[in-house]
This record gives structure tokens, sequence and C-alpha cells, in this order.
């Protein structure tokens, strides 16, 4: 199994990762090359989670962090998501979405987890690098 160097030790338990269904408001990517059911664009992520309708989880570095998040986000490492993954939602009725810099990690997160049977993971199309550009909102880390 290929999967980033991080997530190779990963065990996931029976786990539900929820889907983010059109009905929920979540439009599919339409940028180039985005054009499957995998991303979430970032207006449709930021949307959802600044309404409370989807749980944003940024898998950044903690020096990344640092540099500033969207307001509300969860902070969950990558390197640190074999350990934490009970720290991820399993309630249907809220999304979760994953977003790291660029989308690099976080499409790279969702195959890996695709990999082990959890069909239903999302990432936003971008990441942070965009929400950035684009001038939105955000915050220091919390503790």
């Amino acid at each position: 199994m290929n999967l980033p160097k991080p997530l190779r030790r990963l065990a996931l338990p029976a786990l539900l990762i929820v889907p983010l269904g059109l009905g929920m408001g979540l439009a599919l990517s339409s940028g180039p090359g985005a054009q499957t059911a995998d991303a979430v664009t970032l207006q449709a992520a930021r949307d959802a989670h600044e309404a409370g309708r989807a749980v944003l989880i940024d898998i950044r570095e903690p020096n990344e962090h640092a540099r500033g998040v969207a307001a509300g986000a969860r902070l969950l490492p990558m390197s640190q998501l074999p350990q934490r993954l009970a720290e991820i939602p399993t309630d249907p009725a809220m999304p979760v979405l994953l977003i790291c810099n660029t989308q690099n990690r976080s499409s790279a997160t969702l195959k890996a987890l695709r990999q082990q049977g959890y069909a239903h993971v999302r990432y936003v199309d971008g990441g942070m690098a965009a929400w950035v550009r684009r001038g939105w909102p955000v915050v220091p880390p919390g503790p």
C-alpha cells in the first residue's frame, strides 16, 4: 500500500467519515483537474464551515498553523493523524472537510483513508494558500 509517510502506521478503526452530498449544499470543485467527488470548492467549504454545516479539519503542521488558521477550524496535523484519528467526527449529520496548504496533503490523506475503506472523505480544493490569496480572515491557532 502506498501511503504518505506519516500515515503508513495508520490503523483505522471502524469509523465513518461523513459524506458531503449536494443535499448538504456543498458544491463539488470545478477547478482544473479537481472535477471529482473528492474535492469541495473553497467557497463551498467556507460557507458550510462558517454556517456550522461542516467541520473543517486543518491537517497542516503546527509551524504552518502559526501563520494563521480559519476561525473555528480543528487543528489535526497530518503527522499526528494516526494517534488522533478518534478526533474526527463520526456524526453523519456533520460533514468533515480536510484542508492543508495547497490540497496536496489533504488529497493524499483522502487517498490513504480511501485505501483503508473510507469512501466519504473530502478535501478542500485550493487549501489555505488559496484562502489567504482571497484575503479571507485567519486567526492565530488556539492552545
